[in-house]
Order: structure tokens, then C-alpha cells, then sequence
């Protein structure tokens, strides 16, 4: 089978990573997540724990003094250890993976990342306040209220370092191929959904010019058209069972 990438990001609390390990098991790719930590550690010579530190976060360096370290393989433009250089690590690492085989990448910029490469999906997955909110306090075994700050710090977090990265826009469905909130069918179904799309982008172009009309549950449905090779039908970010066609192909 010719190599596939996908790329997942997710808002916290979403379940986007389970449905990411679900699509790894489905098409028979490597999943990487915090695994890209480990490679990353081994790309610059630092430890992985220095990695987690930082891990999709942005600003990290303005909680500590200036570091100065010896350069490390000629990475890093200068000898000032910078967020720049962890993220050159981790691209590097990120693109190494890819040219290996399939994978199924988590967060950390990987579709801007990866961005030139062919076979290539970007998918979001979303879902419901109430929803994450249950699901993080349940994990983390803490309040609702402290569950609620929880995803607002990781968010605002992940947002900043995608933005700063990539010049788009974390969770902003221009930024990706297929967005789905996963309160409206769960999980299972919505790794099902996204397999399904994936098949018929990657593996089985359709017939040109189909439009025709797909059940997304709770009685509502949406229509899609395709007009060439490739088809996004798109869920929007926080609206669940709204589906939208991006381009045609």
C-alpha cells in the first residue's frame, strides 16, 4: 500500500487521540505522539524529559534565564538554546518518520510540518464543552471547575504554539482537510467516518461530478459533492453535525 500520513489535531478533552490510534490500527501506520518526544531527544542529544517540558508549548524560554549550550550537529543556528531549535528537532524527527512509511501524527505542527508531501489529510476532531469537560475531570480526577480551567490553559497553550509556527490558525477549519465533532456520533463512529473518507480520497477515487447526501445521526444529514479525484466533506469546529464541502476536486 503506498504511504498515507495523517495528521490529527484535537481540542483537549476531544478524544482525537483514541480516534487517532483507531485510524493508526485501520490503515496500518505508525502512530506518533508523545513517541515523537523520544525521537526528537535522540535528533538533538537532549533528554526526552527537557522535551516534555516544552512539549506544544510556546514562550516556555520566558520562564527561564538565557541558556547557552554548545551547538548540537550544526541544528541550531547559534549556541543559544531556543524554541526555535527544539521545534527544527522535532520537525526533523517528524519528517524522518514520514519518509519512513505510513503514520498517523498528534498534534505538534505536523501538518504544516509535512505540508509539501503527497497523500497527505489533516483532520481536527472536536467536541462538546460539557462533554471534554466530563472526560477531564473523570481523568484527572478533579472538579468540573478545575477540569474547565484545565482545558482552557492546554488550549490556549496548543493555540499559541500552533499559531506562532505555522501562521494559521489552531481549530480553524481553513486549516484542515476534514473537522468533525465527535459529540455527534462518538468515537468509534467518527474514526469510522474519517476512515471512510480517507478510503475514498486515497484509495478509490469515486465516479466525477457525484453529489449525493450522507447521514451523520441524530436525524440530520448533509450533502456532499465531488467533482474530481479528491472530496472534503467537513464537519465545522464547535457545531456539531454540520458538514461542509471545502473544494472539489
Amino acid at each position: 500500500m503506498d504511504r498515507i500520513i495523517i495528521n490529527v489535531g484535537r481540542q483537549f478533552g476531544s478524544g482525537g487521540r483514541d480516534v487517532a490510534a483507531m485510524l493508526a490500527e485501520r490503515f496500518g501506520c505508525r502512530l506518533y505522539d508523545r513517541e515523537l518526544l523520544n525521537l526528537a531527544a535522540k535528533e538533538s542529544g537532549f533528554s526526552e524529559r527537557f522535551f516534555e517540558r516544552t512539549d506544544e508549548r510556546k514562550r516556555f524560554f520566558r520562564m527561564l534565564p538565557d541558556m547557552h549550550l554548545p551547538l548540537v550537529g550544526g541544528a541550531l543556528h547559534s549556541n543559544r538554546f531556543t524554541e526555535e531549535g527544539l521545534f527544527l528537532f522535532q520537525s526533523q524527527a517528524i519528517r524522518r518518520a514520514a519518509e519512513e512509511g505510513s503514520c498517523v501524527f498528534v498534534g505538534r505542527c505536523a501538518d504544516y510540518i509535512l505540508r509539501d508531501l503527497d497523500r497527505v489529510t489533516n483532520i481536527f476532531i472536536t467536541a462538546d464543552i460539557d462533554e471534554r469537560i466530563a472526560a477531564v475531570a473523570k481523568r484527572r480526577v478533579c472538579t468540573e471547575a478545575e477540569a474547565r480551567r484545565i482545558i482552557h490553559d492546554k488550549e490556549r497553550a496548543r493555540a499559541s504554539y500552533y499559531n506562532y509556527y505555522t501562521g494559521k490558525r489552531w481549530g480553524d477549519s481553513a486549516s484542515y482537510d476534514l473537522c468533525v465533532n465527535s459529540s455527534a456520533l462518538g468515537l468509534q463512529a467518527t474514526a469510522e467516518l474519517i476512515a471512510e473518507y480517507i478510503t475514498k480520497r486515497f484509495f478509490y477515487p469515486p465516479p466525477r461530478h457525484i453529489c449525493s447526501t450522507l447521514p451523520i445521526g441524530h436525524g440530520q444529514s448533509a450533502g456532499y459533492c465531488i467533482s474530481d479525484r479528491r472530496a472534503t466533506t467537513r464537519v465545522r469546529p464547535y457545531n456539531a453535525g454540520v458538514i461542509r464541502p471545502r473544494h472539489t476536486f
